[in-house]
């Protein structure tokens, strides 16, 4: 299984969900089919996008749901001029905290987060990661609970569906989340590929909920 963090968007109104197919390609030509498929506007320097990937997006999504995933790993985050327009930047960092600093902090705190919740669908042959895809986004707590969840794609079955929501919420990581997290945290739970299942085993320094 892959976790893979991606940055909250902005909510305001429930927006349309959209089905999108925009395959993993270098960033420019990812951005234009974007804006294509969702009608977004897209004001953005070139010398950014120079050299960088999107990740694929395929499924149903809201806009913004699927701009974040298609930036993921990217380096870049999006600020929006209005609803339907945006641009690129790189991200604004906290003056009380180095660039190195905070980057270490919500690295180290998204690998006990992947930790706990692995270790709690691992509790369930239905939820085992890897034999399913899935993107969900968790609200964390000040103690380290996931408060509340939701799934924004389907796994495709909705026994599995109310299982895996049920196993997030009994997950629990092992500190609190930093200030600098920005919540929702929208994870993208992918299928094995390598013809390996994963081996459940509890994460260390991780307990149930």
């Amino acid at each position: 299984m892959l976790l893979l963090l991606v940055a909250a968007t902005p909510t305001r109104a429930e927006p349309p969900l959209l089905i999108l197919d925009l395959p993993a390609q270098d960033l420019e030509h990812a951005l234009q089919a974007y804006s294509r498929a969702t009608g977004m506007a897209v004001l953005v320097d070139r010398e950014l996008t120079r050299g960088r990937r999107s990740l694929g997006v395929h499924g149903r999504f809201t806009a913004q749901e699927a701009l974040a995933l298609l930036l993921t790993g990217s380096g870049l985050m999006a600020r929006y001029a209005r609803e339907d327009a945006f641009t690129l930047q790189l991200p604004e960092v906290n003056q009380a905290a180095s660039p190195r600093n905070a980057s270490r902090v919500n690295n180290s705190y998204a690998a006990a987060l992947q930790q706990a919740i692995e270790a709690s669908l691992c509790r369930s042959p239905l939820t085992r990661p890897g034999s399913f895809r899935a993107l969900v986004q968790v609200w964390v707590n000040p103690q380290g609970g996931i408060e509340h969840s939701r799934l924004v794609s389907s796994t495709g079955d909705e026994v599995r569906d109310e299982a895996v929501l049920l196993g997030l919420g009994a997950a629990r990581v092992e500190r609190p989340p930093p200030s600098s997290l920005r919540q929702p945290v929208t994870l993208l739970l992918m299928p094995d590929t390598t013809g390996k299942r994963m081996e459940c085993t509890a994460g260390k320094g991780v307990t149930g909920g």
